[in-house]
């Protein structure tokens, strides 16, 4: 369709809306025209598309579109657009199509349909407020369910992966994230999280659901055993919720949300994980996404007591709790799971237990507990069962999750614990000791209990608890002084007696761990002795190396990455002694050449961090790879050590000063500037350049080969091409191009675009502390700008004279900001700063004036033009300032006024020590106006 036929439609529909909605909505208008304009806006509405609604209704809601008291109508209607079948998606599409930050052309309009948007952060937040925040008029009950199926369909991943992350950033941070709308029971968390999280754990629907009746249908020859479970939740629905729930997690993790979602889904996504193999389909469908999401939750919120509540329920399958919905899950066909729900006196016994299960289960269990947990969660596991195990009186079985285990001894969780403990011992030997304080602890109340002796053999634990003893004494670094004296008499004492037994192993062993722990000290050089580290050095070392595991792992899950950055910021926070700076700068940048912006936004927030501690290294850590003197990064990475390096620097607020100040200001010049080179970007270049000739040459041989081309108008109209595209089009886009074009360095000269993101930075640094940064870096700043808008006036150089004109207003904006004018010292103006546009001489102002006026008038660039007359503007409110300095003594003091039109009101003046008019006889003086 034409362009200008396009438009010519927009604006007969924006007439035709505007026409309709005055008659509907008129104040002078009576009840029956009301009434009949209503009627027409209705039926306009209703067979208009949502995408040029949302376009025709921006327009008249805009300044200018439409009189006040229609405005607020039509903003009602605009607002309510989302709430059609279409409405979340138009939303998204016509958002991203008119943000100012997407740079899709008019030419890929069509593929918007088809591929998704061209996405960035910007524009998915004003989409993620324009649909999380319920209108006015509309509660949050209202508004959640008529969004909530359409965000939902987008996480399936039919409409392409773009509006897969684009549809979880607004459920997972605009309405699950907040506390208003995605608290456990609030509107957003039943329109959102309980349609999927009810689907894999029945329990979790809604009492009126669970008691709804079951309608049978039957033909008449057809019978009906009533006394089979019926199905509750699909084949189809399982897997559907499986997958929404992982692409809403991986898409943009927030590990706060991820434990508030997988919380109540433990259990069961331990059964459907650790459900015996079928076939691929089924591992495709339902293992493989279950043990993806267990693992996930347990690495960001695992515990002891979790991982005993699941051994507990080892082969426990849906619940069987009477008084809450009873249901299990099922394999149906061959690969396929579904859930069904129990009937009322079902013995379910045979569904939830069944041994046969208990060797894989526990397979399956030591499995997840070596993927996922860390060594003190073993640690403490494994002293909990293997206590239960030699006194069963004195185990803990306070974690319960049906009625069933609630009974203190149950038999088959008992045989699940003694199977785990097993496998424990055989798999786990090297990460079962973690708090050697506790396994002191255990192994002394083993021995003193121990029943072997003279009389005869006694129990099995106690073999195993001088294995333990011996693993805790031989370690590196023990020594006797670090155990409390009270446990060691106790456990000399144990072996004493126990080397008498009369077997032979135990006696022996129990002999030499005795000799073993009485000259354990003199083993050891004592010049190789290391101090014990304390409590906290030895947690910090455990959550450092958590965090990196985390974070470096190749196949860790995006939330569990995100889960690491957050415990490594944690103990940056805390100025942990374990952290080593250099190394963390290098991770932090390796992470900081990804492309995921969960990863990025993270990475800088880290950056500042350590910039409060350690800013030196920071900063020249975030210099090299801006830098890039080696030339190894993309310009894409450069730019995104450029956005830490701003971040940095503004959070150093008056400390950036000095060495660093100096070494950030030369850099961003050395950037800035037209000299550097770049021999091996100018050999790629050379390189790319013959390839693309090579590609041109076979593209025109193959056209010449199959003849002219015929049809290519096929309109007929002479003013646009095969795309559709006006000559106004092919001129803009032509444009566009070269711009984009000039962006990359031509002969080896620095990107234009990282010239001009120098250039912002060293704004920002001049805004944040003038003064550190120095006149002559300053002066230096204003002298390159001044060249950039002399030299560069190329179209691609846009970006680069608007970075030139605002590092001049941001200055000017900081010397204003000091105070009203410059102090006056000895009679004379005198600059805060000591440098400024003032104060490099009336010449060097005169000059930035007369080019901000050129570019003002003459720049080809719209931005640059505005900038440039915002600066003149703000030049002379500064100058203006000028004319009414401060006064101040010699010492810097001296508030308010000082000097008016020559009058000299000081507290030392004659005018000062004047006495009060009335004291003067009550004449006012008289102002004479002489020629």
């Amino acid at each position: 369709m034409d362009t200008r036929q396009a438009d010519g439609e927009k604006q007969t529909l924006v007439s035709a809306i505007e026409k309709a909605s005055a008659r509907a909505f008129q104040p002078s208008g009576d009840d029956a025209s009301r009434s009949e304009g209503q009627r027409e806006l209705s039926a306009l509405l209703s067979r208009t598309s949502t995408l040029a609604l949302m376009s025709a209704l921006s327009k008249l809601t805009g300044p200018d579109g439409a009189p006040p008291w229609l405005r607020v109508h039509l903003m009602d209607i605009l607002t309510l657009l989302p709430q059609r079948p279409d409405g979340v998606r138009s939303t998204l599409e016509f958002v991203f199509s008119v943000h100012p930050s997407s740079t899709l052309r008019a030419s890929d309009a069509p593929t918007l349909q088809k591929q998704g948007a061209n996405i960035t952060m910007e524009a998915l937040k004003l989409a993620t407020n324009l649909l999380s925040a319920p209108p006015a008029t509309v509660s949050p009950e209202e508004w959640f369910p008529g969004i909530a199926p359409q965000l939902l369909a987008l996480l399936d991943g039919k409409d392409g992966q773009d509006l897969v992350k684009a549809a979880a950033y607004v459920i997972g941070f605009g309405v699950l994230g907040r506390r208003q709308f995605g608290a456990p029971g609030s509107a957003g968390w039943k329109a959102f999280a309980a349609p999927m999280l009810s689907k894999i754990n029945a329990s979790l629907s809604t009492q009126e659901a669970a008691k709804k009746p079951v309608v049978f249908s039957a033909g008449p020859d057809e019978v009906v055993d009533l006394r089979k479970e019926t199905v509750s939740v699909e084949a189809d629905e399982l897997h559907t919720a499986l997958k929404r729930l992982s692409s809403l997690l991986d898409s943009h993790p927030n590990p706060g949300l991820t434990k508030r979602l997988l919380g109540p889904l433990m259990l069961p996504m331990w059964t459907i994980s650790s459900w015996p193999p079928v076939n691929e389909r089924f591992d495709e469908r339902y293992r493989r996404p279950a043990t993806t999401l267990l693992q996930i939750f347990l690495k960001i919120a695992g515990s002891p007591e979790r991982f005993q509540a699941l051994l507990k329920n080892l082969l426990v399958n849906g619940n069987a709790d009477p008084s809450r919905t009873r249901w299990v899950y099922d394999r149906v066909g061959d690969s396929d799971l579904q859930v069904k729900q129990l009937r009322d006196g079902t013995n379910a016994t045979h569904l939830t237990l069944d041994l046969g299960l208990l060797e894989a289960k526990s397979d399956a269990y030591v499995q997840l507990l070596q993927s996922v947990a860390t060594e003190s969660d073993i640690s403490a596991l494994f002293l909990t069962l293997f206590r239960g195990s030699f006194n069963p009186t004195k185990a803990t079985h306070e974690i319960r999750i049906t009625p069933e285990n609630d009974q203190q001894g149950d038999p088959t969780v008992q045989l699940a614990e003694a199977k785990v403990l097993q496998k424990m011992m055989e798999k786990l030997s090297d990460r079962l000791v973690s708090n050697w304080r506790q396994m002191i602890e255990l192994v002394c109340e083993i021995l003193a209990e121990s029943q072997i002796s003279l009389e005869g053999p006694g129990d099995d634990a106690t073999p195993v608890a001088l294995s333990l003893l011996n693993l805790v004494v031989a370690a590196p670094g023990f020594q006797r002084s670090m155990v409390r004296a009270d446990l060691l008499s106790s456990i000399e004492d144990s072996l004493g007696r126990i080397s008498k037994a009369p077997e032979a192993d135990v006696s022996q062993t129990a002999r030499n761990l005795s000799l073993l722990l009485k000259y354990r000290d003199a083993i050891d050089d004592p010049s190789e002795r290391t101090t014990a580290p304390t409590d906290r050095q030895v947690e910090d070392r455990k959550t450092y190396n958590l965090a990196i595991s985390y974070i470096t792992q190749a196949d860790s899950p995006p939330p569990v990455r995100s889960e690491g950055l957050n415990l490594l910021s944690g103990l940056i926070r805390a100025g942990s002694p374990i952290l080593d700076i250099q190394a963390t700068l290098v991770l932090l940048s390796s992470l900081l050449n990804e492309s995921e912006d969960y990863v990025n936004l993270t990475v800088v927030r880290l950056f500042t961090q350590l910039a409060d501690r350690h800013p030196r290294s920071t900063v020249k850590e975030l210099l090299d790879h801006y830098v890039d003197a080696d030339e190894r990064e993309t310009v894409d990475t450069r730019l995104r050590f450029g956005e830490a390096l701003l971040q940095v620097l503004q959070r150093l607020g008056e400390t950036f000063a000095g060495e660093i100040a100096a070494q950030v200001g030369q850099a961003l010049l050395f950037l800035a500037g037209r000299r550097p080179r770049r021999p091996k970007t100018e050999a790629r270049q050379r390189r790319a350049d013959r390839v693309r000739e090579v590609k041109d040459r076979a593209d025109t041989a193959r056209d010449a080969r199959q003849g002219p081309a015929t049809g290519v108008l096929g309109n007929g109209d002479e003013d646009e091409d095969e795309d559709g595209r006006t000559a106004e089009q092919r001129a803009r886009d032509d444009l566009v191009a070269q711009i984009v074009a000039g962006w990359e360095s031509r002969r080896g000269a620095e990107d234009m675009r990282v010239r001009a993101s120098a250039l912002s930075i060293l704004a920002a640094a001049a805004e944040t502390n003038a003064p550190g940064l120095g006149a002559p870096l300053a002066a230096a700043a204003v002298d390159l700008c001044l060249g950039v808008l002399a030299l560069e006036r190329g179209p691609e150089a846009g970006i680069l004279r608007r970075a030139a004109v605002v590092f001049i207003l941001h200055l000017a904006r900081a010397l204003a900001s000091r105070g009203p004018g410059p102090a006056v010292v000895g009679g004379r103006a005198a600059s805060p700063f000591g440098f400024g546009l003032a104060g490099m001489g009336g010449e060097k102002e005169a000059e930035v004036r007369a080019a901000l006026a050129y570019v003002a008038d003459t720049d080809t660039d719209g931005l640059a033009r505005q900038h440039a007359q915002d600066v003149l503007e703000s030049l002379d409110n500064w100058r203006l300032a000028r004319l009414t300095p401060r006064d101040v003594d010699e010492g810097g003091r001296g508030p308010g006024l000082a000097r008016l039109a020559g009058l000299n009101l000081g507290a030392g003046s004659p005018a000062a020590r004047l006495p009060p008019l009335q004291e003067q006889g009550g004449t006012r003086p008289r102002i004479e106006e002489v020629e």
